[in-house]
């Protein structure tokens, strides 16, 4: 059964929607209910733009094109899961992520897997639903999806702008003049310094030559402790009678 079911790139807002290897389709619902039975399955075919028109629906699961097959068919499938993970009662997450398992094709492993898009496409993608004699139903195919690139690094001026240059210049102005202030704050406090120094020196010098008499004060002799206060934590009660 075709389905009239047109998947699509999530509409909202979303961080990471469309990046250089992944993309965000939004999860259909209530779309396979009346053609799946509990032992379904619905797969995602991803295809090459040019590649959409000639891709043939697998007769059976052994024979499903895995992830590592993209180079040379130029399409595959991912996202295996229940039918009734799309069903309306279902309560999984809105939006499926294609191309999000960074761990596919490092094993040399056939197996289906959800694995990072090695180029921009764009491409195509399609629900099917599989039983176990085939192919039961599937979406059309959606719009063309491109994925970002990086920039050229042609296109990046090595030149600063007017503007920068003006900041450049005003920056280096400011710098030169907290340089001067700098310098004549330092000098100002070492010569403060060095005029308290000489002082103190020349005061020193004045005094050695005098002599003074002071009162002699014979130190103080130590007091007998208390008694039971030998502990240094404090006094500890008299022993009783």
């Amino acid at each position: 059964a075709l389905l009239p079911y047109v998947p699509h790139v999530l509409p909202a807002a979303l961080p990471g929607k469309i990046t250089a290897t992944t993309f965000t389709l939004e999860r259909p619902r209530c779309i396979f209910d009346r053609h799946a039975n509990a032992s379904d399955t619905v797969w995602l075919v991803v295809a090459l733009a040019n590649a959409s028109a000639t891709f043939h629906n697998p007769p059976c699961q052994a024979e499903v094109p895995p992830y590592e097959q993209l180079p040379i068919a130029l399409s595959y499938m991912t996202l295996e899961m229940a039918a009734a993970a799309y069903a309306c009662s279902a309560r999984s997450p809105a939006v499926l992520r294609v191309g999000d398992d960074t761990a596919c094709g490092g094993q040399g492993s056939r197996d289906p897997c959800n694995g990072p898009l090695p180029s921009p496409g764009p491409y195509r993608v399609k629900f099917l639903v599989m039983g176990c004699h085939g192919p039961k139903a599937e979406t059309r195919w959606s719009d063309p999806i491109l994925l970002r690139t990086a920039g050229s690094p042609s296109t990046i001026d090595p030149s600063p702008t007017r503007h920068g240059s003006d900041m450049v210049v005003i920056a280096s102005i400011l710098a030169s003049l907290a340089a001067v202030l700098a310098v004549v704050a330092l000098s100002t406090v070492g010569a403060k310094v060095w005029g308290s120094l000489c002082h103190r020196d020349s005061g020193t010098s004045i005094f050695a030559h005098r002599s003074y008499r002071t009162h002699h004060i014979p130190p103080a002799l130590p007091q007998p402790l208390p008694p039971g206060c030998g502990c240094r934590c404090g006094c500890s009660p008299p022993p009783p009678g």
